[in-house]
């Protein structure tokens, strides 16, 4: 049997859909999108660094890491 994925928008959505699937005795499984605490840190990292104007065009980035010297 095929498997789907749901993106519930809302606490609303996820609890009717998880009430749904337990009335008609659907088995499912919770997995939570929460990134690791060591990435969000670095995705804060990376926006304080943007904001404080220390960043790159995608070029120069090409030019510095993959040109053939």
């Amino acid at each position: 049997m095929e498997s789907i994925v749901v993106h519930p928008e809302n606490a609303e959505q996820l609890e009717t859909v998880t009430a749904v699937l337990k009335a008609l005795k659907v088995p499912f499984e919770s997995q939570s999108e929460t990134l690791p605490a060591h990435v969000l840190d670095s995705i804060e990292k990376g926006i304080k660094q943007f904001e404080s104007g220390r960043s790159i065009s995608l070029q120069r980035f090409k030019e510095k890491h993959f040109s053939k010297k």
